[in-house]
């Protein structure tokens, strides 16, 4: 399968991206060097074109998994049927898995839009900007549906990790999962988890839900003479996801908790009317570590 690419270069670092692709991100490398600022991908996972094996892409209107095959909206229950074969519910959303459109691109920034119908009607847009080593992300959804349902919004990242990888990312708690890595219970943040001040990451497998998140973190790549200063508007909540003898990491600003759905009060979802809309903003500045 061919993959269409689009690139753009601010002259510091260049990031090629995949509109057809579920809009997702492919290559961030670091132009004096080639150094990959996302996880790297191949010739085989770019033909892939499966974002999943990609550098980043888009969640909505949802973040991660639905329990009970669907959810509840003020209008009645919306079904969710699994999407994916490595998992039994449904996950992510439906953006990623769609062909995306360019509307608007040049050398260093790309607006991208999807009209999609799946599971409800919604527009989503993408527009990502590069300047001066600064990767901006600004995703937005508006709803096209006729009846009022919720909606959560999130961006999934593959970054680099190597054995000098540490990450600063300051909360208050973490939501423990069960077997199939639904949110069960909040607790306030236990130290093996504690990013306030820079940690290596686990060992251990880590997939959860950090929140009372401030937006900014900091991924911070000694060996390599680098550091990602990341800000985040439109959320509180960041998902980690450490997956043992692995060279990637996952850091994905999200508006909710994973199944989110189903909690009392719905934390972090928006139900939008027809017409509205919601979004979050995600930046990474790339800095070079000079002592």
């Amino acid at each position: 399968m061919t993959t269409t690419l689009l690139t753009l270069n601010d002259g510091l670092t260049q990031l090629t991206l995949a509109p057809e692709a579920g809009a997702s991100l492919v290559n961030w490398t670091r132009l004096s060097d080639g150094w990959p600022l996302l996880r790297h991908s191949d010739a085989q996972a770019i033909a892939s074109a499966n974002p999943r094996r990609l550098g980043c892409y888009p969640l909505l209107p949802w973040s991660n998994r639905i329990s009970a095959g669907g959810f509840q909206t003020p209008s009645g229950w919306q079904p969710l049927p699994a999407n994916t074969e490595h998992a039994t519910l449904s996950v992510h959303g439906t953006a990623w898995q769609q062909p995306w459109q360019i509307l608007q691109a040049n050398h260093q920034s790309a607006y991208l839009q999807l009209d999609s119908q799946s599971p409800f009607p919604y527009r989503a847009s993408l527009h990502v900007q590069l300047s001066d080593g600064c990767l901006t992300l600004t995703l937005g959804a508006t709803h096209m549906g006729t009846q009022a349902t919720w909606y959560g919004l999130g961006l999934h990242p593959y970054l680099t990790r190597t054995e000098h990888t540490y990450l600063e990312a300051p909360a208050k708690g973490v939501w423990l999962c069960d077997e199939n890595r639904l949110s069960t219970q909040w607790v306030e943040l236990p130290e093996q988890w504690n990013f306030n001040k820079a940690a290596w990451l686990p060992h251990e497998l880590v997939d959860n839900a950090f929140t009372a998140w401030p937006g900014s973190a900091r991924i911070i790549q000694r060996d390599a003479g680098y550091e990602l200063v990341c800000q985040a508007q439109g959320t509180d909540v960041f998902l980690l996801y450490c997956p043992p003898e692995q060279k990637f990491f996952c850091f994905e600003p999200v508006t909710h908790p994973v199944n989110a759905h189903h909690m009392p009060e719905r934390p972090g979802l928006l139900l939008l009317e027809p017409g509205q809309s919601c979004q979050l903003q995600f930046s990474l500045q790339y800095r070079p570590i000079t002592s």
